[in-house]
Formats: C-alpha cells, structure tokens, sequence
C-alpha cells in the first residue's frame, strides 16, 4: 500500500453527541468486557467495548455506557487505574483526568451512588500526559509544559517532582518495576528514573526534534518508540541510547505513538490533526511500510485494546475502531 493513499474508512465507529478530544481503552484486565472512557468538552463518558472478533453475537462493535461524568473542563489528557473493576461488587471505575486549569482530576465511583472527585494542584502550566502506577494503582504521575514530571499519591499529596529540561509530553510507569517511570522530553530526551533514588538511570537521545510522543512497549520494555518530527523511531534500550530504527511516517508533523498490547512488534502513530482529516498508520518492525493506512476526519486521541490488535481515536462525534489482519 503507498502512502498516497487517502486511507481506509474505520473497521467500526461509534456515534457519540460530542466532539471526542481523548479516548483511552483500560490497559488492565477489568472483567469480561474491555473498559473505554473518552472525554469532550464538559464531560467523560465511561462505558464497556464488545466487539464481532470476541463474541459472535456482536455485530461489529457493541457500546454499552455505563455512566457519563460531569466535567468542569475539556478532557486534554485520562488515564486508567488498575483498580478498576466491573467484575466485582462493589463495582469501581477509577480514572483520572487533566484539563487546560493545570489541575489534575481523580475521579472515583462504584457506578451506583458513591462518586468522588478529588482535585489534584501543582502543576504551572498545560499538562500533557498522566498515568497510573500499574501494579497497585496508589500513585499517578503527571508531565507538563512546566518543565516538571510531577508524582501524586491518591490524596493528592506531590510526593516526588523531577525538574526536566524541556516540556514533559509523555510518561510511562514499567509494568512490573513500580520504582521506574520513563519520562520523555519535547527537545528531544527520554529519561529513565528510579522513583527510589529519585535519580535519572538512563537516557535515550532521538537526535532531533520536537519530540511529541513517546511510549513504552509494555510486552517487551527493552522497546521505546517515539515520533519526533514526522518520523518515527525505535530504541533498544540494551543497545545505544541512538534509535535502532527510523522511518518517515507522516507529511506533516507527527503527534501520537502507541504500542500495541499484544504484539511487541506492531504500532501505531498519528499525524497531527489537520484541517480535514488525520491520518493513522499502523506499522510492524518487519515491513518497510505501513501495514494499515486509515483516514479519519480530525481525529483525536489513541489506543490500543488490551487483548485485541485493534485501535481507536476519537473525532467529531464519533469514535472509530481500526482491527489490524496480523
């Protein structure tokens, strides 16, 4: 397939009433169905995903809303804790949330009649990413314009700021170490530090930038990615703090990358939003090209399903859902 191709329509989409500007699939496994919240200009919804290729009386994608949260804000940034759970009474959806007043949001509810939010203070400016600590769900790290990587327990309590040299774009916590957090710089710079020692251990140099998006491969973490420019690349962080591999991915600047959950060599990237539509590429380390090329108008947002090759962005009142043939 050549990259001239305007791009496939979505394998599924989703109707929603709003703009979506995030969308974030629960990496964590929560029950039988796979958990979605996508965020819009006042509001989160929280609902579960069932798609044809699990269940073959789902034709295509089956949505199912389980509660819609008032926000004060535009959603800019979710991330998922571990503990939640719909396979469990009492039932818990834990998530939190960033929006443009630079504070971060806890949102805490069992989806009958106990919702908490707790406001989170600190930060000076935008922030970019968050996310949970992966094993236990008691901390939430954030990254921002600020020039800080900022960790909270649940009470809202700053426990550890690590003071960076550019703006924070993006934060990984390792799946399994709860002491290493990864933190990548929009100049350029992926650092490793030990929450422990509160010391860099590591860093990895892109060789250019803006850096806009980085990720850890969860099922291999001897893999980073990144998009940097209108490239993608690849380390192995065993190897040479230099990428191992870079590919031009999109004509205009780059602005999402994300592993997949079930293959340590597929991804996927997203150019920035453009007037008309956005593009997103999914890639495997084996093939010089793209394997799939969709088109999505101004798309926002993306993520992988925990246990499907399938990924989603947001949009203008829908959410759509691309399945990769592996």
């Amino acid at each position: 397939m050549n990259m001239e191709d305007s791009g496939r329509g979505a394998s599924y989409t989703v109707p929603c009433d709003d703009y979506v500007h995030v969308v974030e699939f629960s990496p964590f496994d929560s029950g039988s169905a796979a958990l979605l919240a996508y965020g819009g200009n006042q509001y989160v919804v929280v609902g579960t995903c069932r798609f044809q290729e699990e269940d073959m009386e789902v034709e295509g994608v089956e949505f199912t809303t389980l509660r819609v949260f008032h926000h004060a804000l535009r959603v800019d940034c979710l991330a998922w804790s571990p503990e939640s759970r719909l396979d469990k009474l009492p039932q818990l959806i834990r998530f939190c949330t960033a929006a443009a007043d630079r504070k971060v949001r806890l949102l805490t509810s069992d989806l009958q009649n106990q919702h908490e939010v707790k406001v989170m203070e600190g930060h000076t400016s935008y922030i970019n990413h968050l996310v949970f600590e992966p094993t236990e769900g008691k901390q939430i790290a954030s990254v921002s314009d600020d020039h800080t990587c900022r960790v909270w327990d649940l009470e809202g309590n700053e426990t550890t700021t690590f003071r960076l040299r550019s703006p924070g774009v993006s934060v990984c916590w390792h799946p399994e170490d709860a002491f290493k957090l990864m933190v990548a710089e929009k100049k350029g710079t992926i650092r490793f530090y030990d929450l422990v020692t509160q010391q860099a251990i590591l860093s990895l140099d892109c060789g250019q930038s803006p850096l806009m998006s980085a990720d850890w491969c969860l099922t291999n973490t001897i893999k980073v990615g990144a998009v940097t420019g209108s490239d993608w690349v690849i380390w192995d962080i065993t190897r040479s703090s230099y990428p191992q591999e870079k590919r031009p991915a999109h004509v205009e600047r780059a602005g999402n990358f994300r592993w997949s959950r079930v293959n340590e060599n597929l991804f996927s990237t997203t150019g920035c939003p453009g007037k008309i539509s956005s593009q997103l590429l999914v890639h495997h380390l084996g093939h010089p090209q793209p394997v799939m090329i969709g088109s999505a108008t101004v798309g926002a947002g993306l993520s992988w399903h925990r246990s499907l090759p399938l990924c989603v962005i947001g949009g203008d009142r829908k959410l759509s859902f691309w399945m990769t043939e592996m």
